[in-house]
């Protein structure tokens, strides 16, 4: 068996959400244009804040939501906000 020189063993701690008028949305994935909630969620075209901490290390982005969010899909499109 090959192990990685380095490697721990011990697995990054990722947590992402979406911040909405005072709402937390967990995120299961992020790209560079979109995110994936964990749950369907409905909501108008708005801005909120992404919040994704990495071992303790939280980083804060505000973004646009210009498509809003479909009840229908997990997908949503995402925009730098400003």
């Amino acid at each position: 068996m090959l192990v990685s020189a380095g490697h721990t063993g011990s697995s990054t701690a990722v947590q992402m959400q979406l911040l909405l008028d005072g709402v937390s949305l967990p995120v299961g994935q992020l790209g560079p244009d979109f995110l994936l909630l964990k749950e369907p969620f409905l909501h108008s075209p708005t801005e909120g804040t992404l919040v994704v901490c990495v071992d303790d290390t939280e980083r804060r982005w505000q973004v646009r939501l210009p498509e809003g969010i479909s009840a229908d899909s997990r997908r949503v499109v995402i925009a730098k906000a400003g």
